[in-house]
């Protein structure tokens, strides 16, 4: 019963952040309240709050999961494989919990139009970047379980992990100017095989 109500939880959290993430991207920012939101997602609004203090918390919940999800992966990846291999097939399984687009299908322009101007509303910001200190922390301590390094007080676990917020905020961005967006798979291997060849220049 526990792990049924759990899931339920889970799911309704995340039905609230894909309703967020869907309302303001149709509507724009300010056009969206907490009581649409909590509408959309069939709930009431004293249940929204129940998860999220804010309707920016209720967007950005679907970027600290998917961060979370790929340092879940990290772990779970084979304790021999070189770093930045696990890295990239950690975040192609994080990546499969999808990017704010309708049934699978491409994103119309008007979709990714609004994405743009939802992901660049100044209220968002900082939570994006609560988010984005959450999220490399998580990744740190799992850079630094399978190195062997100490990720409160050596630099390699932060500065992996700070590596790994960036470039997964540089895909995204990219992603998103592309027109059309390119394949997210493809993103995510053309950075994480810049990085993992050294960043070489561009020839």
């Amino acid at each position: 019963m526990d792990g049924l109500r759990e899931r339920k939880k889970q799911e309704t959290r995340i039905a609230l952040s894909w309703a967020a993430i869907r309302l303001t991207v149709e509507r724009g920012w300010d056009n969206v309240r907490i009581e649409d939101i909590a509408a959309e997602a069939g709930v009431s609004t004293r249940t929204f709050s129940n998860y999220f203090g804010s309707k920016g918390e209720a967007i950005v919940a679907r970027h600290h999961d998917r961060a979370r999800a790929i340092a879940e992966a990290l772990r779970e990846r084979p304790a021999g494989e070189p770093i930045w291999e696990a890295i990239t097939q950690a975040a192609l399984s994080g990546f499969a919990l999808g990017v704010p687009v309708t049934e699978g299908l491409p994103p119309e322009q008007s979709w990714i139009e609004g994405l743009r101007l939802m992901v660049a509303e100044p209220a968002l910001q900082g939570e994006f970047q609560k988010a984005g200190v959450a999220a490399e922390a998580e990744i740190a301590a799992v850079v630094a379980d399978r190195t062997g390094t100490d990720a409160a007080t050596d630099v390699y676990p932060r500065l992996v992990a700070g590596v790994v917020g960036t470039a997964l905020s540089v895909i995204m961005q990219q992603w998103l100017i592309t027109d059309p967006p390119r394949p997210m798979e493809e993103l995510l291997r053309d950075v994480f095989g810049r990085l993992e060849a050294g960043l070489p220049e561009p020839r």
